[in-house]
């Protein structure tokens, strides 16, 4: 008996002794905002959670903030390679030079980068069809809009703002063809005072609709005081629901995050470039307010099937360059390689694209 249980017990210290020998692997995640912007970073964390409650003590995660595109980024992902991650996360497109730089120098790390182009051996991209999105509440703006004035705050001249901002009007057109667009570009992704000063400048000028492509809840803000309405941008901004948050688009980056870091685990990760959409989840509608009247909601929410069905792509020809200009022609669809480097307005929006 004393030889059984002394057997017994190194068996059960031998499995103890396995299991503290394992180590967690190691996620970090570089964020562009505070986690408490209940916008972009925001959602971000969300996914950086769902890491810790998929797999719990057989991870660690760390996460910076607030982190500056640009030397500061490299410096941050520098430290986070030191401090012994498996695999980080960088999660704005001015994080990708930097990204590269590090990739290079910990060849034994993987990373991911958000919304940008650049890959390598242990390097993958990924982003969301957040024009997609876009399509869907520019089509409830374009019919929510008594002034004909839609307003909408961008961030960067970049082709995925710049998709965003021709998706929604190009919707927005559709559903109402006396549609105009008061575009003001704020040149950050996070700065509450910019943004709400950009709102208060599209009230000012007849707005009574504003849409953004900036991650704070100022706008919504503005909106309340004036009486009109907003959509909430990455998060649902449910804050501010049901008004003037009517609508929102919502990045869902958690079964993403999950499976990239159970390919670290199990040994199958590679480099590769995801875009997904509706139809996989990754951008999702918020919760369509009672404000909006019930037929909107409905044409809304078909379109937003159809989308998530791959029956309707949002650059749909006919449409024209800004200049009037044939792009598509009747039922010819945008290519992947021509919206990921967009750089121009469609037809019927004024003004420049910024340099």
């Amino acid at each position: 008996m004393k030889t059984k249980l002394l057997a017994a017990a190194a068996i059960s210290l031998g499995i103890a002794a396995a299991a503290a020998a394992q180590e967690k692997t190691k996620v970090g995640f570089i964020y562009v905002g505070p986690v408490g912007d209940l916008g972009w970073t925001y959602e971000h964390d969300q996914g950086r959670l769902a890491v810790e409650e998929e797999f719990g003590d057989l991870v660690e995660t760390v996460y910076q903030e607030s982190v500056p595109e640009g030397a500061d980024a490299e410096r941050a992902l520098t430290q986070m390679a030191l401090g012994g991650a498996d695999l980080i996360f960088t999660t704005s497109f001015g994080y990708m030079d930097p990204t590269i730089n590090v990739a290079a120098k910990f060849p034994d790390v993987k990373f991911e980068h958000a919304t940008g182009y650049k890959r390598a051996e242990n390097v993958s991209t990924y982003s969301a069809r957040f024009y997609e999105g876009r399509a869907v509440i520019g089509h409830i703006a374009g019919k929510m809009t008594k002034t004909n004035r839609i307003g909408y705050i961008a961030s960067f001249p970049i082709p995925e703002v710049i998709r965003g901002i021709n998706s929604a009007f190009i919707h927005a057109r559709k559903a109402n063809p006396d549609v105009e667009f008061s575009i003001v570009w704020v040149n950050t992704w996070f700065d509450p005072a910019k943004e709400g000063d950009a709102a208060q400048a599209l009230v000012d000028q007849g707005v009574d609709v504003i849409m953004q492509h900036t991650d704070s809840t100022a706008p919504q803000a503005v909106a309340k005081d004036a009486g009109i309405y907003s959509f909430g941008q990455a998060s649902d901004m449910a804050t501010f629901a049901p008004e003037p948050r009517i609508s929102s688009i919502i990045d869902d980056w958690a079964p993403y995050y999950i499976a990239r870091v159970a390919a670290v685990m199990d040994g199958t990760w590679e480099s590769t470039d995801t875009w997904d959409g509706i139809g996989p989840g990754m951008v999702e509608i918020g919760e369509m307010s009672e404000v909006i009247p019930a037929e909107v909601r409905a044409d809304a929410q078909a379109l937003s099937d159809s989308i998530a069905a791959g029956d309707y792509h949002p650059f749909t020809g006919p449409i024209n360059y800004q200049d009037g200009s044939p792009w598509l022609g009747e039922g010819e669809t945008a290519d992947d390689g021509v919206l990921l480097g967009m750089n121009f307005y469609v037809e019927g929006l004024t003004g420049d694209v910024p340099n």
